[in-house]
């Protein structure tokens, strides 16, 4: 089943999407928007997946699709938690700036929590005040909404928990990240308002591509209209959703609604860093990462953060090379 949510007020309306994204109908009648679905989750599924069948079918004409009429699934949500479940990511950061990675960040996952109150639409713009110094970057992920997790849920039920899975562009102001993190009190400043994929999918509408309690496939990442990022979201995950929900919920229950991030996906070669897909590698989902590398590599970063004008997209295909989730697809302005 897939939904999606129209520009409508704070939280938007809710639409059923059909299976190749071409058609929507209203699912008002049944819950007016997504936060009130998954409130009620098990009396609204099978209502929304008959909607859903019937969209499919061709029983329900519906009306056309159009990505940009949508905000993010949830326009904003009660919480917004993201994990750093690639630790290859992780170590490559540490390594650009001559850190040794505590052992523990194999074992004991890192998440911060993100303010969740306002989300940007998938085809909205990023706004910023201003780009020198700020070193605006994309961060592509995958993100699961829950329905409701009861405080200290055992990792292996955390999964059951998973309702809904998207893409995200966790939005990072990397200039000022060390500042921030240099007070001992985590991200606020350098982490804006993230964007989410314009449709959100049930599990098992995703097939294979969905086991383990990971999404598998390539998560592709343009940046102005070339190939930036194309690393397989299954590989070298090292904390699959079912541990990140876990982690969150230890001493908290989480409430039906709430967003658990991945992280930027990154994939290693042959036990090093990856390369750019230029030269045959599959890339990276963030800028920060390339950067890592070529200070590693060459002592100094090359590639330079977005500026304003830079447009930055991000998808994942099926088998058939058909849009999964909708693109999110956002420019960079001054605001």
């Amino acid at each position: 089943m897939k939904l999606a949510s129209l520009k409508h007020g704070r939280d938007g309306k809710l639409i059923v999407v059909s299976r190749d994204l071409s058609r929507m109908t209203e699912a008002t009648g049944i819950a007016p928007t997504l936060q009130s679905a998954l409130d009620d989750w098990n009396a609204t599924m099978p209502r929304l997946r008959g909607l859903y069948e019937s969209l499919n079918s061709g029983a329900i004409e519906g009306h056309a699709f159009v990505e940009a009429d949508c905000a993010s699934p949830l326009p904003r949500a009660f919480q917004w938690a993201d994990g750093s479940a690639y630790v290859n990511h992780v170590e490559l950061v540490r390594r650009a700036r001559g850190a040794e990675m505590p052992a523990s960040f194999w074992t004991d996952p890192l998440m911060y929590q993100g303010g969740s109150d306002t989300f940007l639409d998938p085809h909205g713009d990023i706004a910023v005040p201003q780009t020198d110094g700020w070193g605006v970057d994309f961060e592509a992920e995958i993100a699961v909404i829950t329905d409701d997790v009861p405080m200290a849920v055992a990792a292996d039920q955390a999964g059951n928990h998973i309702k809904l899975v998207m893409l995200v562009n966790d939005v990072s102001l990397r200039g000022l990240i060390p500042g921030e993190l240099g007070k001992g009190f985590g991200f606020f400043q350098s982490k804006p308002s993230s964007a989410f994929s314009p449709v959100c999918v049930t599990p098992e509408e995703l097939g294979s591509a969905w086991h383990d309690n990971k999404l598998h496939g390539p998560l592709l990442s343009h940046l102005n209209g070339g190939m930036f990022g194309k690393p397989d979201s299954g590989v070298d995950m090292t904390f699959d959703f079912s541990q990140l929900i876990a982690h969150a919920a230890k001493s908290r229950p989480l409430g039906a609604g709430a967003v658990i991030g991945s992280g930027t996906v990154s994939n290693k070669l042959n036990d090093g860093p990856g390369k750019p897909v230029s030269e045959g590698g599959v890339g990276y989902s963030c800028i920060a990462e390339i950067r890592m590398i070529e200070t590693i590599e060459e002592g100094a970063p090359s590639t330079p953060f977005m500026q304003f004008g830079d447009q930055v997209r991000i998808e994942m295909l099926d088998d058939n090379g058909k849009s999964i989730f909708g693109a999110i697809d956002q420019t960079v302005v001054q605001g």
